[in-house]
């Protein structure tokens, strides 16, 4: 019904567009005309952070700016903008962290438009976005009365080639060597211009994608004590990104129209191979473990959207349909052989042990957006009405196949016995529906110096939990929230160099999933149990950025924005007094709405050529941002749960005219970073990366370049204090302790690009 209805609108508004449009004396300043392939993809010419010109604080990056150190998702390019981090495994950028707080925190948009993900903490992986849809991406550091206020941190907004972004088409294809020896394969195209009365975009893109570590463990009883076992863990994730967009763009007398859409598929194999040797001696007499574990993941990501806008009653009229959806499907087996076991089960014989688990989700969401704005003095006052209809189906179930075999065992071949019936995991069948209704008003301004925008948002949420797991008078819950969220901005020229802007605004954080859950997960938090809270409240804040930016010759800019956050009705795991299944001195733990928090920090990013150095073909690139936060827990004060110290980006760029190419590098460092929860803490620091480009181009129409990336064999190192109950944890008294660290080598990258 949901999207009959979407390609029903859809279909109507040319119509509506044909029939009413000329009957509009005024009409829309024609679009600039598209750039040609060659100006964007072969030219020599070095692209710098763009200048915006909105009242909300946003830094604004094209794809050129990132293009020619080949990023293969948006997730690669997002690396290189001010305060965004990570904590992904080596060569991976899945989970974005603005500011450095967790991804739930950071709004995820496409074209401006919500996305449903994977994650319960409802965030979305921006790696599943092939870096070649994108025509630029956008950090939104405050939030606005027409957008959806789930930006704590801020907004990350990724915005998809639509016709008018290029004129005429080009191929893409390469390989990419990684440190294994393997090759995978990139190849896609483009094409843009016009058809029929409107402008047509497609895109195709099939991406190789291969990221084979490294990871060893060294296991203590406690810090400086008796070494207990050593891991030693290849860890290869291997698959194929599919991606395919299109978008047709109208523009007529008075109003536009844009159908677009877009669908990626990731067909992906995790293969996790271990072995586990007793005492730090690594030799067969000693082997604890060997375990090999393997993820079968298939996921499709999908929209279709319509943006209908038109001048209407003195003012404009806008509409927005849009229905998403994420597909996951993961399929895990799980098969150990434990040995010398003897203070463990089964103590007389060696066991296998193996789980099966197959995982099913569907998240869609179907929302519409209709606004009118009105002249109101000399200001605009902009009225509108946001609907979204979100479904989330979970489906985990498993099953454990545990044999105990001779001691010593012979071969490793496989263990008889098949797996099944598979039954639901605690928490794992269940279903959320929200609906939401979120009215606004925004009211906003502009003069020769000064742009303005004030707007008050009002969000509700409906929201049913049925969990399947969860005890039978808790397996239906619903619950119904509203809460106003002001905003305003402010944009002054001090010169036509300098500008000052000031943002205010409240903003929200819904919880996560598995915290609304009112299933009982046993021995989640060490020894502790935990079950979910369905009358959780969300946390709001309210955030301050001043910034102050400072235009360099005709195309660099330099700023710093200082920001602040007050964090209330914070979410923390309290401890319900319970007594945990297992036994005394553990305990049941339940999410609650306890405490606030604070965030801040101050950052830099420069963008510019070096011009007034008589080095106009050269640019260079810089952004820094400190970060730092302050929240209590259960065991005293700590920051916001792995949030990175700091993010630093420095990279030149040097363009060769006479020889048609240039080369380029760039360094990338992430501070170090602590989380704590009950039953564990983790220490996290990341290696520094270093990437290289060197490209060549042929004429105007071909281009070929060659990329390094992790040039410094980058690594993640953890540390891991482990507690069995709440009163070791006090006391430091350790179940273990581990020092972790996870390696990849070098990424090198031939792509070459020719233009039609």
């Amino acid at each position: 019904m949901k999207k009959s209805t979407l390609f029903a609108l859809t279909a109507i508004a040319p119509v509506l567009l044909a029939t009413e449009g000329h009957a509009q004396e005024s009409s829309l300043a024609v679009a600039a005309a598209p750039a040609t392939v060659e100006e964007l993809v072969v030219s020599g010419e070095i692209v710098f952070r763009n200048r915006t010109e909105d009242a909300v604080p946003t830094l604004s990056y094209d794809l050129e700016y990132f293009q020619r150190f080949e990023p293969l998702t948006a997730g690669d390019a997002m690396k290189r903008v001010p305060s965004v981090a990570f904590l992904s495994d080596v060569l991976e950028s899945d989970g974005a962290r603005l500011r450095g707080l967790d991804p739930g925190y950071t709004q995820i948009l496409i074209n401006g438009e919500r996305v449903p993900g994977a994650g319960v903490d409802r965030s979305f992986f921006v790696d599943r976005i092939p870096a070649e849809l994108i025509e630029r991406v956008e950090v939104v550091r405050s939030s606005s009365a027409n957008r959806s206020g789930d930006a704590v941190a801020g907004a990350l907004n990724i915005v998809l080639r639509n016709g008018y972004s290029l004129e005429g088409g080009y191929l893409r294809a390469g390989g990419i060597l990684l440190d294994d020896g393997r090759v995978r394969e990139t190849v896609g195209g483009v094409y843009a211009g016009q058809v029929g009365p409107g402008r047509l975009l497609v895109g195709a893109n099939v991406q190789g994608r291969r990221n084979p570590k490294r990871k060893e463990s060294l296991r203590y009883d406690e810090p400086g004590g008796e070494l207990q076992d050593v891991e030693l863990q290849t860890d290869t994730r291997n698959g194929t990104d599919y991606s395919a967009n299109a978008s047709y763009d109208l523009e007529f007398e008075g109003g536009a129209l844009q159908l677009s859409g877009y669908i990626i598929r990731t067909d992906r194999r995790e293969d996790e191979d271990s072995i586990e040797y007793a005492g730090g001696r690594i030799r067969s007499e000693d082997l604890l473990t060997l375990n090999d574990n393997n993820v079968d993941i298939v996921t499709d990501n999908w929209t279709l959207g319509a943006k209908y806008d038109r001048e209407m009653l003195g003012g404009r009229f806008k509409l927005r349909l849009g229905y998403a959806a994420i597909e996951d499907k993961q399929d895990e087996i799980e098969e150990e052989y434990e040995y010398l076991r003897d203070t463990r089960p089964y103590p007389e014989d060696d066991r296998f042990t193996g789980d099966l688990t197959f995982l099913r989700l569907k998240d869609t969401e179907f929302s519409a957006q209709v606004a009118q704005s009105f002249p109101l003095g000399g200001a605009e006052l902009e009225v509108g009405l946001q609907y979204v209809d979100k479904d989330r189906d979970t489906d985990i179930t498993t099953d454990r196949n545990r044999i105990t075999i001779p001691n010593p065992p012979a071969a490793r071949p496989g263990i008889p016995g098949p797996y099944g019936p598979f039954l639901p995991v605690a928490g794992g069948v269940s279903a959320i529906e929200e609906r939401r209704l979120d009215p606004y008003v925004m009211l906003s301004g502009k003069s020769e110096r000064l742009s303005w925008e004030a707007g008050l948002r009002y969000e509700t949420t409906e929201t049913r939990i049925t969990d399947e797991t969860a005890d039978p008078a808790d397996r239906v819950r619903e619950t119904d929230e509203a809460i106003l969220l002001p905003s305003a901005h402010l944009r002054y020229s001090l010169t036509e160099q300098d500008r000052l802007s000031v943002s205010v605004a409240r903003t929200i954080r819904r919880p996560s999933f598995n915290q609304l859950s009112p299933a009982l997960l046993e021995a989640e938090l060490g020894d502790n149990d935990f079950i979910g809270n369905p009358e959780l409240e969300p946390e709001t804040a309210w955030g301050l950025d001043v910034g102050l930016e400072h235009r360099i010759g005709r195309r660099g800019v330099a700023g710093v924005n200082v920001f602040y956050r007050a964090v209330d009705n914070l979410v923390e795991v309290a401890n319900t007094g319970e007594e945990g299944s297992e036994g005394e001195g553990t305990f049941v733990f339940t999410p609650q709405n306890t405490g606030d928090g604070k965030v801040w920090g101050i950052e830099f990013d420069l963008s510019t050529p070096l011009t007034f150095a008589g080095l106009e073909n050269t640019g260079v690139f810089l952004n820094y941002s400190w970060l730092d936060s302050e929240i209590d827990d259960a065991f005293g004060q700590r920051r916001f749960n792995d949030q990175a110290k700091y993010v630093l980006n420095v990279g030149f760029i040097q363009d060769l005219p006479v020889w048609k190419a240039a080369f380029g590098a760039t360094y990338r460092k992430q501070g170090d970073a602590f989380g704590r929860v009950i039953g564990e803490e983790v220490e996290t620091s990341y290696g520094a990366d270093l990437e290289v480009f060197v490209e060549k181009r042929f004429g105007d129409r071909f281009v070929l370049r060659l990329t390094g990336s992790n040039l410094l064999d980058s690594s993640k190192d953890e540390v891991f204090h482990k507690f069995t109950t709440l009163e070791d944890q006090v006391d430091r008294s350790y179940d273990e302790y581990e020092l972790e660290s996870e390696k990849a080598g070098p990424v090198f990258q031939l792509v070459g690009r020719m233009t039609f």
